[in-house]
């Protein structure tokens, strides 16, 4: 894969989006390659959490390629639409195991929907981010329109997206919109170390997890079922036996 790198932290992969003369722009081709990679973590056992991240100093995803699209047919642009949500945005947010995006620098358009589609952000204190399509006479297609007023409130992300305006990674942290906001030379280590305390916990817990909260924002879809239905089938786990065995033995838990 040449638009993606991958590199193993111990249990904690990091994915970087490897091109830095685009500003790392989401191409057909790089969100091929980033579905690929990300298959190949899924199913890494030794894997247990994922940052991802862009190269150079620029930019985390400056957008997707403008170039590639500019004289798609409704059609096309439709299914371009589709299957990067199907391949990497819808993928991520279902993803079995913590997904964190470092924004280390301009996520705007395709880039912000990248971020928000991973279940955490760490933004570095020079990271800018916003959703500018409308500047292009498109809307968000990446899943813009449906995460940023989950993450900020309905008018809030009318605001951004009518005006195309970015946020700086102080306003994104007042907004909800990151997690944390890091000096940039901090920002991996940062990211590493959220996500190690996190590995040291039942991932088949945290699997549970994520099914549940994202229910709770799919229509027709009963969240609090689901989490019963979750909760329920941990009494089955290994690491339910593990977990409750290391509390009585006043311990730590192995998983």
């Amino acid at each position: 894969m040449s638009n993606i790198l991958v590199e193993n932290h111990e249990s904690i992969a990091v994915v970087t989006i490897n091109r830095p003369q685009q500003l790392n722009a989401l191409n057909l081709a790089t969100i091929k390659e980033l579905n690929a990679a990300l298959e190949n973590l899924r199913a890494d056992a030794a894997v247990r959490a994922v940052v991802i991240t862009g190269a150079g100093d620029k930019a985390f995803v400056a957008g997707a390629d403008i170039k590639e699209f500019a004289a798609f047919s409704p059609a096309e642009g439709a299914a371009m639409a589709r299957n990067g949500q199907q391949l990497v945005f819808d993928y991520i947010e279902g993803f079995s195991k913590p997904v964190l995006a470092a924004i280390n620098g301009f996520a705007l358009g395709g880039g912000l929907e990248l971020a928000m589609a991973c279940h955490m952000r760490i933004a570095a204190s020079t990271a800018k981010m916003g959703l500018p399509e409308v500047t292009l006479g498109i809307i968000p297609g990446y899943g813009g329109t449906q995460r940023l007023p989950q993450l900020v409130g309905k008018g809030k992300a009318f605001e951004m997206i009518f005006s195309g305006a970015m946020l700086t990674a102080e306003e994104a942290l007042q907004w909800g919109l990151v997690n944390k906001v890091v000096e940039k030379e901090a920002l991996l280590t940062e990211a590493l170390a959220l996500l190690q305390k996190m590995t040291k916990n039942a991932p088949g817990a945290i699997a549970k997890t994520i099914v549940a909260v994202n229910d709770a924002f799919r229509d027709g879809v009963n969240g609090y079922e689901t989490e019963i239905s979750e909760f329920g089938s941990c009494f089955e786990s290994d690491e339910f036996v593990e977990g409750t065995t290391a509390f009585t033995e006043k311990r730590k838990p192995n998983f």
